[in-house]
C-alpha cells in the first residue's frame, strides 16, 4: 500500500472531528488523488475550526449535521473517526455495499517505514509519550546513536499522523500515544506495535463499553496481537506498581519471540529527579515509564539526567498557570478520570524532590472538579477531596453526582473540606475559588470528567480556564484591588 493507491478513490471520512483526526485524513487523501467526501454529525457552525483549515481544498464535498446512507453505498472506502463505534450502522451499510472500512491509524501503521513505540494506558500515557521522546533526543549526537530523527503524535495531537509520513525515515523512531478506540481500530485489522508499554488501568470511558473488563481487553490489544516470532521480536514493557497491568506482565513474561521489560517509580533514583519538576509520584512513573525505554535503545543515565530540565510539561496537565494575589493556580484539564484527579490531589499533599515550593510547604488545596458522565464511580475521589481540601467546588453534569459521593463519605474520614458549593458555569467556579483562598492556597482544576457538555475537548476547556485566571484581578486578599 502506497500513497498513489487511493487517486482516484472515492473515500468518505466519517467523522471530521476537532482534535485533527479527521482534518488530518482528508488532508492526506485529498493530495493522494482521491474524491474525498466528509460526513459529520456535527454542524458546519461547530466544526468551522477545521473547515477554516480545508477551505483551500474547494473540490471537497461536505455533509454535516447528520449521516446520509446513500454516501455509505457509494463509496470505496470509509475512514471512521476512533468515536464512532465498530457496531454503527452505517459502518455495516457500507460493509455491505462492499466498501472498506478503515481507520486513520490503520493508514498509518502500514505506511509507517520506521519502528513505532506505542504507550497507552489509562492515565499518565501523554506525559510518557512526550517525556520518552525527549529522552530518547537526548542521546549523544545522531552520528553515534543507532537512530535518527525522533517523532511524536499520535492520540497526544502534536503531530497530524499521515500528513507526518512524508518526514519520516526509515532509520527513525516513532512515539504514539494511543486510546483504548484507536486500539480497537487496529484490533480490527489485526495490528499491533513491534513496542508497547502499558503505564495503568482503572475505570475509564464506561458509557462506551460499559464494563471495566471490556476496557482492560480493549487496552490488551497492545501486546496480544503483537507478532512474536525469531524473526521479528516483539517488546512489551509494562508497570508492575498498577496490579492489573502486573498481572498482564506475568501472563506475557517469557512468551517466544517477546522481550518482556517492568518497571516501577521506585526504579528512579532521587538524583535523576533533581531538575525533575513535574509533581507527584504519578509523574515519577511516567518517568520510569520513559527511562525503561530510552535505556532499551541506549540513552545513558548521564544524557538522561541532563536533559530532564529541558523537558517541558505538556499543558492541561497539572499546568501552573500563573500565581496571583499569593494563590497558585494550575490546570488538569486533561484529568478526564476519577483516578488522574486524585493522582493530581497526591502530588500536592506527598511532597517529592524536585518539586515546587508550595507544594512542600502543605498550604490549602481548593479543587473544581465536574463535566460529562462516562459512566465512572466518584466514591474513591470524594473520600480523596474530603481528606484532603479545603472547599470543593463542582461544576457541568456530574456536579450532583459528585455531591452525592462527597456527602456519602465514610463517618469520621473528612478533613479540611468545609466547603461544597456548586457553579453554574467554568467562571464562576473561578470566581468563587478566588473568594475562598487565601494566600499560598493552591486552586486546582482538576475536572474527573469529560468535557463535553460544556467544551468540545479538554483543551478547550484548559484554555478557558488559563484565560479566565489571567483575566483575575490582584488583590491583597482583603478584597482590595492593587
Amino acid at each position: 500500500m502506497g500513497k498513489e493507491s487511493f487517486a482516484g478513490k472515492k473515500i468518505l471520512v466519517m467523522g471530521l472531528g476537532r482534535f485533527g483526526g479527521g482534518l488530518d485524513t482528508t488532508e492526506f487523501m485529498h493530495d493522494a488523488g482521491a474524491r474525498v467526501t466528509v460526513t459529520d454529525l456535527a454542524d458546519a457552525e461547530q466544526l468551522r475550526k477545521s473547515l477554516n483549515q480545508l477551505a483551500r481544498y474547494p473540490d471537497i464535498e461536505y455533509h454535516l449535521g447528520g449521516h446520509n446512507e446513500s454516501d455509505f453505498k457509494q463509496t470505496d472506502i470509509v475512514v471512521a473517526n476512533p468515536a464512532v463505534l465498530p457496531d454503527n450502522r452505517y459502518l455495516a451499510i457500507a460493509e455491505k455495499a462492499g466498501a472498506q472500512i478503515t481507520s486513520q491509524i490503520e493508514f498509518f501503521f502500514r505506511l509507517c517505514p520506521a519502528l513505532i513505540i506505542a504507550v497507552t494506558g489509562s492515565n499518565g500515557k501523554s506525559t510518557t509519550s512526550a517525556l520518552t521522546a525527549h529522552l530518547l533526543r537526548a542521546a549523544g549526537n545522531k552520528d553515534v546513536r543507532k537512530y535518527n530523527d525522533v517523532w511524536l503524535s499520535g492520540n497526544i495531537g502534536t503531530e497530524p499522523l499521515l500528513m507526518l509520513l512524508a518526514k519520516i525515515a526509515a532509520d527513525d523512531l516513532v512515539v504514539l500515544e494511543l486510546s483504548s478506540f484507536q486500539l480497537e481500530q487496529l484490533a480490527a485489522a489485526a495490528l499491533a506495535p513491534k513496542f508497547a508499554l502499558l503505564t495503568n488501568l482503572v475505570p475509564n470511558h464506561l458509557d462506551r463499553y460499559i464494563t471495566f473488563e471490556n476496557y482492560c481487553r480493549a487496552k490488551e490489544n497492545i501486546f496480544k496481537l503483537q507478532r512474536c516470532d525469531s524473526v521479528s521480536k516483539a517488546v512489551s514493557v509494562f508497570n508492575i506498581d498498577d496490579e492489573i497491568v502486573s498481572q498482564l506482565f506475568e501472563k506475557y513474561n517469557r512468551q517466544p519471540g517477546r522481550v518482556s521489560l517492568k518497571y516501577s517509580a521506585s526504579d528512579v533514583p532521587p538524583q535523576m529527579c533533581e531538575n525533575f519538576t513535574l509533581p507527584g509520584r504519578v509523574n515519577i512513573s511516567n518517568l520510569a515509564a520513559a527511562m525503561t525505554i530510552a535505556k532499551y535503545f541506549g540513552v545513558g543515565d548521564t544524557d538522561i539526567r541532563n536533559s530532564l530540565g529541558r523537558f517541558k510539561p505538556l499543558p492541561h496537565r497539572l499546568e501552573l498557570i500563573t500565581r496571583k494575589s499569593g494563590v497558585s493556580w494550575y490546570n488538569d484539564s486533561k484529568a478526564t478520570t476519577p483516578q488522574s484527579t486524585i493522582a493530581a490531589i497526591e502530588a500536592f499533599s506527598r511532597p517529592q524532590g524536585g518539586h515546587p515550593a508550595e507544594i512542600r510547604k502543605k498550604p490549602s488545596l481548593i479543587i473544581i472538579v465536574g463535566g460529562y458522565d462516562k459512566g465512572l464511580c466518584f466514591d474513591e475521589l470524594a473520600l480523596k477531596m474530603a481528606q484532603k481540601t479545603k472547599a470543593i467546588i463542582l461544576i457541568g453534569r456530574c456536579a450532583e453526582k459528585i455531591k452525592r459521593s462527597v456527602e456519602n463519605a465514610p463517618v469520621g474520614t473528612t478533613g479540611p473540606a468545609s466547603i461544597v458549593v456548586k457553579a453554574d458555569s467554568l467562571a464562576q467556579a473561578v470566581e468563587t475559588a478566588n473568594t475562598i483562598a487565601d494566600s499560598s492556597d493552591i486552586v486546582l482544576f482538576s475536572p474527573a470528567c469529560a468535557s463535553y457538555d460544556m467544551f468540545d475537548n479538554f483543551r478547550q476547556r484548559g484554555e478557558k480556564f488559563r484565560e479566565l485566571i489571567h483575566a483575575l484581578p490582584v488583590t491583597d486578599k482583603s478584597g482590595k484591588k492593587r
